[in-house]
């Protein structure tokens, strides 16, 4: 049985979605930010706190759990700087507890959802597993901590683990039963989204003077599913014994500018964007685009749903909340 901490959230939902398709799984999750009506039927559903030692205690007592699964970590980028304690708290904190219950009960295989936010603003074209960590915000370092407490307990505790460190996931599962909710809502495709169904005045585009073909900022955009299919992937290399420690990065190794991203959901919606363009936002890179070359090698992942894929299965799931 594969245990998912944070499987009512957006990327964690479409992955149990997918996963219980093989396996039996567990879902874990507070629900602060995720979504009980998310969580496929199939999963079996605990609410509780993997900062309680007693909840996940009490889940490894109740489920044979060969394999934990993490996306349970708080991801806002503003918030973590206004905020810090509440992202080490939950996003470390939280974490080492579950680290230090899985090796009391002898589980050792662990895979965590990591970021690109942890190389913070890399001077490079396409940003590979050996680019430097340097995370300019709280959110980016929170994970960074995780990943080296992971590198610690493999090497004194013989853990084996996965670390995957996501671009911009976007879109929504084929089905349009689960798609992205978040409150509040940030990420860039479903603000423009909901501003064409009416639900926003105007989509505002922070800078338009970076040193990029239209001066807005470029980034990498990935599929929720693809996403999914290399956890699917890298949890077969663990369970297989055929992954002991491995770092993916996950995008589509292509970046689309704000502008470009705004006139494809202007395309696929057959609807006219009201587009205000205002100062850029402080800690913007012009630029964060993946080279994901490395787990294709490995694992034979590619993403494979280009950007018109990834706004159409969005936009019918935006459609369907109305």
């Amino acid at each position: 049985m594969i245990l998912v901490v944070g499987g009512a959230g957006y990327i964690g939902s479409h992955f149990v979605k997918e996963l219980v398709k093989t396996q039996e799984v567990v879902v874990l999750d507070n629900l602060s930010t995720g979504h009980r009506w998310a969580v496929d039927e199939k999963a079996i559903f605990v609410e509780g706190d993997l900062g309680h030692a007693a909840t996940v205690q009490k889940v490894f007592d109740t489920y044979e759990i060969e394999a934990v699964l993490h996306f349970a970590a708080f991801s806002l980028v503003g918030e973590s700087v206004a905020d810090p304690l509440k992202y080490y708290e939950n996003n470390v904190g939280a974490t080492l507890n579950l680290l230090k219950m899985m090796q009391q009960n002898s589980i050792d295989k662990f895979i965590f959802s990591s970021t690109a936010a942890t190389y913070g603003m890399p001077d490079v074209e396409r940003i590979d597993e050996s680019t430097p960590t340097t995370p300019i915000n709280p959110y980016g370092r929170s994970k960074l901590i995780v990943e080296q407490m992971l590198a610690d307990f493999a090497d004194s505790y013989g853990m084996k683990y996965v670390i995957l460190r996501y671009f911009n996931a976007a879109g929504a599962h084929e089905t349009a039963e689960i798609g992205e909710s978040h409150s509040p809502e940030t990420h860039l495709i479903p603000l423009i989204l909901q501003h064409l169904l009416g639900q926003r005045e105007a989509i505002s585009v922070f800078g338009t003077d970076y040193a990029t073909p239209d001066g807005t900022c470029i980034r990498d955009y990935i599929h929720v599913m693809d996403l999914a299919h290399a956890h699917i992937l890298a949890l077969e290399g663990l369970l297989g014994d055929t992954i002991t420690t491995a770092t993916y990065n996950l995008g589509n190794s292509f970046g689309y500018s704000v502008k470009e991203i705004i006139a494809m959901c202007e395309s696929v919606t057959g609807r006219q964007a009201n587009v205000q363009y205002v100062e850029r936002r402080a800690g913007d890179p012009a630029m964060l685009v993946a080279n994901a070359e490395k787990i294709y090698q490995e694992l034979g992942w590619q993403a494979r749903m280009d950007l018109q894929g990834i706004i159409e299965s969005a936009w019918a799931w935006h459609q369907k909340q109305l």
